[in-house]
């Protein structure tokens, strides 16, 4: 049965336990992240972008309405010869690894990453994660048409989790699969 929109639900306004458990577990997820930001070897990613700026760990609350988390490597966000790889943490959504790659770049690993089940996005801007995520605005086979005529190069894949402890070692290993590509083939 759905709320009146003009009611105010004062049960869980004075629900004490809601909000300090959501901080709780954001603190949970944000030291997972910083984590793996530690573990990141710096000079590999310099070996694979020169202009790696390192990394960033930020976090906001209301991407529709949800809290977020990502943790940015390499930082370059340039959409001709910019690499960036980032970790999404999009609370309520799910675990999401993005690698932005300038449109120019020559030596951007398209057939690489669609080997390796990374979906390419079609959305307008790299950052609108609804349309990539929540309305599937991505293809594991792009066409050359599709390709030609994005602005810019973006691979996005799902991290998936089964349990707690498992969340650093997935998110370190898919990170050491993409690094092995963008070596092999940029660095």
């Amino acid at each position: 049965m759905a709320e009146e929109s003009n009611s105010l639900d004062l049960n869980l306004w004075l629900n004490r336990e809601i909000i300090p458990r959501q901080n709780r577990l954001k603190a949970k997820f944000w030291n997972i992240l910083s984590d793996v930001g530690n573990e990141i070897d710096l000079e590999a990613l310099l070996e694979i972008h020169p202009k790696s700026r390192g990394l960033k760990l930020s976090k906001g609350n209301d991407l529709l309405g949800y809290p977020y988390q990502v943790l940015d490597l390499i930082r370059d966000f340039s959409p001709n010869d910019g690499l960036n790889i980032r970790v999404l943490n999009w609370f309520g959504h799910g675990l999401f690894l993005f690698v932005l790659i300038g449109k120019n770049h020559s030596k951007a690993p398209l057939i690489e990453l669609t080997q390796q089940n990374w979906q390419f996005d079609l959305s307008e801007s790299p950052w609108d994660y609804p349309e990539i995520i929540l309305k599937g605005a991505s293809s594991n086979l792009p066409t050359l048409n599709e390709v030609e005529n994005s602005p810019f190069y973006q691979w996005h894949k799902v991290i998936e989790i089964s349990s707690a402890t498992e969340i650093k070692t997935k998110i370190l290993d898919e990170l050491i699969n993409l690094n092995q590509i963008l070596s092999e083939k940029m660095g």
